[in-house]
């Protein structure tokens, strides 16, 4: 036997019940809210590792959830399965008038929406979807002519021009708690059952705005502990968007809310040109004839290059699944432009290991670092990893935590002179680029 009427909340990547754009218009509706997350398939099954942090954090913020909506009187439906199997079945559990949710940019998420709302309509059921995750989305910051804009910093400009306390009013989703569905508790799957274990990794709390007074000045320097570790809260929405920038505006933090407006950007990027998942920005550089050579990938992935930062970096990230954004940057640099390797094998080794992992900022940032992204320098800036750790680790405080074993003597000799590898990358790219 059905249910009475109900609204579904599908929650996706807004793990949160306030500030909420999907469970705010869900709950005003008066007809009783439902919250769902489906363990989807299409995506847990392309994950190697069986401790994968992400899902434990995923995990273990639903748990929170639960207990959060068992103090008014509800429950949270979990599945597990491919959604477009898990939605008929439910469509026969529960009498279900309408679904919210908050709108997903990446391509495989997109499709995913797209579908359901075609089958739903054939079922006579609306689906309705919100900006979430953003604060400026898709159209909402265009050029004078209508295009998108493809470089970050007139983008920048319009973004703050345009931003005021509309877009960052929270959503008063507790001014309808009366409207939760009223139900006991319902099934929740043990991690195991889903092919998982729970992962040892700790994951970073949100403290972000004590940051924020000294992140222009020490954000850059990797020994400190001077960046907001937002990334993972802002990836799975359990921190509002609306709420960083809130804090950022309040703070006087223009550089960290420059980091938010990047996200931004990139988000937009990916929509607008969702080529750049596979292929370069630019698509001349498609043409780089890259070396490739597995062991030179194998000793980046391992942290065993000879170059201190770059080896520091990727013990960082393979330990803690999380590396210093000025990181990021240097070993992103290195692995294209001094092994010349494709930015598409450094991508797909972050997307495995990074617990803040967001397919547009990661895949931007490593455009960015080839210099075949949409980025209005050249191509022929090429980090030197030995100033840079000068400059952003002068006393190795970094080096010597994350690669300790520089401190003590022991270091590798380097895969490749600096001044080679420059000259090289120059060549290679310049042939790439002569048509």
């Amino acid at each position: 036997m059905k249910t009475e009427k109900v609204n579904i909340c599908w929650l996706r990547r807004d793990l949160r019940l306030q500030d909420n754009a999907a469970l705010y218009h869900a709950l005003k509706s008066n007809i009783p809210v439902l919250l769902l997350f489906i363990f989807d398939r299409n995506i847990l099954d392309d994950l190697n590792d069986p401790k994968d942090a992400r899902v434990t954090f995923i995990y273990k913020r639903l748990k929170a959830l639960e207990k959060e909506l068992e103090q008014k009187g509800s429950s949270l439906l979990i599945r597990y399965g491919v959604p477009e199997q898990i939605w008929p079945e439910l469509l026969q559990e529960y009498s279900i008038n309408a679904v919210y949710t908050n709108h997903d940019y990446e391509p495989y998420a997109k499709d995913r929406d797209d579908t359901l709302a075609e089958y739903l309509r054939s079922e006579d059921i609306s689906f309705h979807s919100y900006k979430d995750q953003v604060i400026f989305e898709r159209k909402e910051i265009l050029k004078s002519d209508g295009k998108p804009y493809t470089v970050f910093t007139p983008y920048f400009r319009q973004w703050k021009m345009k931003l005021n306390d509309f877009y960052v009013k929270s959503y008063p989703v507790e001014k309808y708690d009366q409207n939760f569905f009223q139900t006991k508790s319902l099934l929740f799957p043990e991690l195991a059952e889903l092919g998982f274990e729970e992962s040892e990794l700790s994951f970073p709390a949100v403290t972000f705005e004590e940051k924020l007074a000294a992140y222009e000045e020490r954000r850059d320097f990797p020994a400190d502990d001077a960046t907001t570790r937002l990334g993972i809260h802002l990836r799975f929405g359990t921190v509002s968007i609306r709420a960083a920038a809130n804090s950022a505006i309040q703070a006087g933090a223009e550089k960290w809310l420059s980091e938010l407006a990047w996200r931004d950007f990139y988000m937009m990027i990916l929509y607008h040109f969702p080529h750049i998942v596979t292929h370069s920005f630019k698509p001349a550089y498609d043409q780089i004839k890259w070396l490739n050579k597995a062991e030179d990938f194998e000793a980046w992935k391992n942290g065993k290059t000879g170059y201190p930062i770059v080896d520091a970096g990727m013990n960082q990230l393979n330990q803690t699944g999380y590396m210093h954004n000025r990181v990021r940057m240097i070993v992103g640099s290195f692995l294209t432009k001094h092994l010349l390797i494709d930015w598409r094998w450094g991508e797909t080794y972050f997307a495995e290991k990074l617990l803040d992992y967001e397919l547009a900022s990661n895949v931007g940032g490593w455009q960015w670092a080839c210099g075949c992204g949409n980025d209005a320098a050249p191509y022929f800036r090429v980090f030197n990893p030995e100033l840079q750790a000068k400059k952003f680790d002068p006393e190795n405080k970094y080096i010597y935590k994350w690669a300790p074993e520089y401190k003590q003597g022991k270091h590798v000799q380097p895969i490749v002179d600096h001044a080679f590898a420059r000259e090289r990358i120059l060549k290679v790219f310049k042939e790439a680029l002569k048509d």
